[in-house]
């Protein structure tokens, strides 16, 4: 049998080339070696979004449709809707016994996103617990591995922590340890080159956006604001066009010979943000390609997610059973 991947994003917005360097290259790379089961995380996105549930239903299908478009092979993938799959809560809510608040309150990725989303005093009681719906999620398809953005490692060793104390506590082996993949870059700036690339601050590229997309917010990219003629020395570090083309450029040696020519003065941002649109649109062109030809047959569509709903709800379903084994309370 193949080892297990569980992996999967937040239906908040379309996918954007954060996610592809972050997990979706080696989603897409893993596929043929792994079993690999890719959630729709609709309930987590709902905890910071309960106000706004449309959001969240609206994007199920762009997020799919994404992934189709960056490669991910319908015959080698279970696709999967998580609210669809109420074995998960139950799984969430055995969990939680296991977790204290002091725990949850440490946990670097959220306390991130707190502060990132302002929340302070009126953080919601779903989201607070998130990491705890994730483990369940992780631990319900007994993955071998997990690939997750930089951001994400803190969720899984919270992971981690529970599975073994589960198996602690009941004397079982029924919950298995899993091993995170980060992705090729720990965070991709967003063109403002001041935080990460994310669909809440608006500053990102997304996976299917037009050529004319691409060519705007290149050209939107922060740079270094005093490299105010060509002829002035510039500073590489923090520009943001540079962050891209050390991550999507194939000719690094070439890179590193323009970053040196930029330092001494003599190349203007123009030739640089050029550079970068060719070769990002020579990266999404085919994937904007894809997500076209899926777009036309939203039935096939619908039934890779009702079926692949179908399948992981078996999967977790005998899960939970060993897991209400362990605990005693088989009735």
């Amino acid at each position: 049998m193949k080892p297990v991947i569980l992996t999967g994003d937040r239906p908040t917005g379309p996918l954007h080339l954060g996610h592809f360097v972050g997990s979706l290259q080696n989603r897409v790379k893993l596929q043929n070696d792994y079993k690999q089961f890719v959630i729709i995380a609709d309930y987590q996105a709902l905890t910071d979004n309960y106000d706004n549930p449309s959001l969240v239903r609206n994007n199920v299908e762009q997020v799919m449709l994404d992934y189709l478009a960056t490669g991910l092979d319908p015959a080698l993938n279970t696709f999967f809707i998580q609210s669809q799959v109420p074995e998960l809560y139950e799984l969430t809510c055995y969990f939680l016994n296991l977790v204290t608040v002091a725990r949850l309150e440490r946990n670097p990725t959220i306390k991130d996103e707190i502060r990132q989303k302002n929340m302070k005093d009126s953080i919601p009681t779903g989201f607070f617990c998130y990491p705890i719906s994730q483990a369940a999620d992780i631990l319900a398809f007994k993955a071998d591995l997990v690939p997750v953005g930089e951001d994400q490692s803190p969720m899984i060793e919270q992971t981690n922590e529970i599975a073994k104390r589960f198996n602690f506590l009941y004397k079982a082996e029924t919950l298995k340890e899993v091993k995170s993949l980060i992705g090729t870059v720990g965070r991709l700036p967003g063109i403002d080159g001041k935080a990460k690339m994310s669909k809440s601050l608006g500053n990102a590229i997304y996976l299917g956006d037009s050529a004319d997309d691409i060519r705007k917010k290149v050209n939107l990219m922060y740079t270094d604001p005093n490299h105010l003629k060509v002829s002035d020395p510039g500073t590489v570090e923090g520009n943001v066009v540079f962050s891209f083309l050390d991550v999507f450029d194939a000719n690094q040696t070439e890179v590193e010979e323009l970053k040196a020519h930029y330092r001494r003065g003599g190349l203007g941002d123009g030739v640089l943000k050029k550079r970068l649109v060719e070769i990002l649109e020579a990266l999404i062109a085919p994937m904007r390609q894809r997500r076209e030809q899926y777009q036309k047959d939203p039935a096939f569509v619908k039934d890779l997610l009702r079926n692949g709903t179908n399948n992981a709800r078996q999967v977790a379903a005998t899960t939970l059973l060993e897991v209400r084994s362990a605990m005693g309370i088989v009735y």
